[in-house]
């Protein structure tokens, strides 16, 4: 098991030596960025993300009982809270969370899943650019 165990963390090691620029392995794991999923779901929806609608989306509960800051917070450059779980999430905005939207699969997933809960649907990829440009536009 040791032997096993060494092997690992030379690999470890390893990838992060060939990664050159001596960042952690998980920073390395990202598939994409911010600005690159801002840039993806702005050439879905046809126009560029707008930050002032992206605020006001955010916001909004949009008929429902939920809105977006009902569990990320109305700074979402701070910790949030689950609104009915009580469970903290990581700040939202990439200026204060550089993990923030790196991840291809879980900025579906989480886009997904959180615009059911608050529009009961998924959201447009207009709303998505539109929250996205918010979010980076907001400094840590």
């Amino acid at each position: 098991m040791t032997t096993f165990r060494n092997a690992l963390i030379n690999l470890s090691l390893l990838a992060g030596a060939i990664g050159g620029i001596g960042l952690p392995l998980a920073a390395q794991a990202a598939d994409t960025t911010p600005a690159a999923q801002l840039q993806r779901f702005g050439a879905e929806a046809g126009a560029p993300g707008n930050a002032p609608k992206g605020q006001a989306f955010f916001n909004a509960r949009h008929g429902g009982e939920w809105s977006c800051s009902s569990c990320h917070g109305a700074q979402p450059g701070q910790e949030g809270k689950h609104a009915s779980t009580g469970k903290k999430i990581a700040p939202l905005a990439p200026g204060s969370n550089p993990r923030a939207f790196t991840d291809s699969a879980k900025v579906d997933k989480w886009f997904r899943r959180n615009c059911k809960d608050v529009l009961s649907r998924e959201c447009s990829a207009t709303e998505k650019a539109d929250v996205l440009a918010y979010l980076i536009s907001i400094g840590a």
